[in-house]
């Protein structure tokens, strides 16, 4: 049966991958983005009557809902919301200003929690719906320069996977994507903020958040078209999983430090157990 998506992000990288994957799968889409001549020309050559493209500002709750809503009255339902709209704040926590992380959480989770709350209403009526939000390895390992990043991350799965709990019974799925590096955006310099000061104590010691992790854009391992199909298949499963690692480098970097929580937890687990009331 085919499925309506609706997507956050769709201008490039993983959203666009996706967008194009699902498409092709002779789903409908509704692709969304800051940038709508942007998105129109990521999604150009499988553009249809299958695609409708809105402009959207995540971290406008107003804009959310009337998105939503002229979805619903394009296509008549949703089937599978894509959570991929996002950008990197990368600093030294103590070089990263409030109002700039206040930003990063802005798009990255009020964004997720806004489109949540515009469309939960309409899977709910008709009792089904599949919700993908993209954490990130960064949300479950803890990154250098990553601080206001991750933490934003660490929040979109706490969000997600404590809301299942609700909306199960409504045959609502969720899943989780923690991928690692992806050829996307999310390092580009049009993409990424930088801290606009340097400690000395750390300048002293260590090159920037720039110097570091700049290298990497256009040269992650991971193909965000291959990771569209992926998503795609996760959209078919019956029931999907809840959490998903994608790429090799994702679990070369999440299985140690699942491990060693486990192993932290075992090792005190009669200290732990020593706090019960008697």
């Amino acid at each position: 049966m085919s499925k309506v998506w609706f997507i956050t992000g769709a201008g490039s990288g993983i959203g666009a991958g996706t967008a194009q994957a699902a498409l092709k799968a002779s789903d409908r889409v509704v692709a969304t983005g800051r940038n709508v001549q942007k998105v129109r020309d990521a999604l150009r050559e499988v553009a249809g009557d299958d695609l409708y493209v809105l402009p959207l500002d995540v971290s406008d709750e107003a804009q959310v809902t009337m998105a939503v809503d002229q979805a619903v009255k394009r296509f008549g339902r949703i089937d599978v919301v894509l959570n991929t709209a996002g950008y990197s704040l990368l600093g030294n926590f103590e070089e990263l200003g409030t109002q700039d992380i206040q930003r990063q959480f802005a798009t990255n989770f009020w964004g997720v929690l806004h489109v949540m709350r515009a469309t939960l209403p309409v899977m709910r009526k008709q009792r089904s719906g599949h919700i993908i939000n993209m954490s990130s390895v960064a949300g479950v390992v803890g990154l250098k320069h990553c601080s206001a990043y991750g933490a934003s991350k660490f929040a979109v799965e706490g969000l997600l996977l404590s809301v299942v709990e609700e909306i199960e019974k409504f045959d609502i799925k969720v899943t989780v994507v923690e991928p690692g590096f992806f050829r996307t955006d999310l390092l580009a310099e049009t993409n990424v903020k930088w801290p606009s000061k340097r400690i000395d104590d750390y300048a002293a010691t260590e090159v920037s958040a720039k110097e570091m992790w700049s290298p990497y854009a256009g040269t992650q391992p991971g193909d965000p078209d291959k990771l569209g199909h992926v998503l795609v298949k996760l959209a078919g499963m019956a029931p999907p999983p809840r959490l998903f690692v994608a790429g090799s480098d994702a679990i070369a970097a999440v299985t140690p430090s699942v491990e060693a929580r486990l192993k932290a937890t075992h090792a005190l687990a009669e200290l732990s157990n020593s706090t019960n009331a008697n």
